[in-house]
């Protein structure tokens, strides 16, 4: 019988309190619990990037860590970008550049975006691209994607998720 322990996620600054299997993936309780259907499931093995979300403000892929790793972490999602309805820079430079098309890859994007942003505020092309690599696209072929970050940056979307430069 699998283990079982209580613990209490800080996810999107909101506290949940959730009883959890030891071996359960983050990704599984922030969709199945949650109900954060943002983050995606793609290949459950870290390597396409649609599941990521920020760990204490750093990229991580949701499939890969266990929920019990995120206790008395700061997790934030792809729903944590937007505040008091208003989106993030990031995703006004998104839906400004063309950089969603189908929209699987565009939640583990926007947050490895953010996640660059915060830590490297004004990236070059080459930094973006290299910050986006491991995060798979099927439709746009990253130009627009990489567009975006490049735009956002200059919008200052390096602030704390869903804070705006004002």
């Amino acid at each position: 019988m699998i283990e079982r322990k209580e613990i209490t996620l800080s996810v999107n600054g909101s506290p949940y309190a959730l009883e959890v299997k030891v071996n359960r993936v983050l990704l599984d309780v922030l969709r199945e619990d949650l109900g954060l259907t943002g983050t995606k499931e793609g290949c459950s093995m870290g390597v396409c990037g649609a599941c990521t979300v920020l760990l204490d403000g750093k990229p991580v892929n949701a499939c890969l860590t266990l929920a019990v790793e995120a206790e008395g972490r700061e997790i934030t999602t792809v729903e944590g970008l937007t505040r008091d309805g208003k989106l993030d820079p990031l995703q006004e430079a998104f839906v400004e550049e063309g950089a969603v098309q189908c929209g699987f890859c565009s939640p583990g994007m926007l947050i490895t975006g953010k996640g660059l942003l915060a830590e490297n505020p004004s990236p070059t092309e080459f930094e973006v691209r290299k910050a986006i690599a491991g995060n798979l696209c099927r439709c746009t072929g990253y130009v627009r994607i990489v567009k975006a970050i490049l735009k956002a940056s200059q919008a200052g979307a390096g602030s704390a998720p869903g804070n705006r430069k004002e």
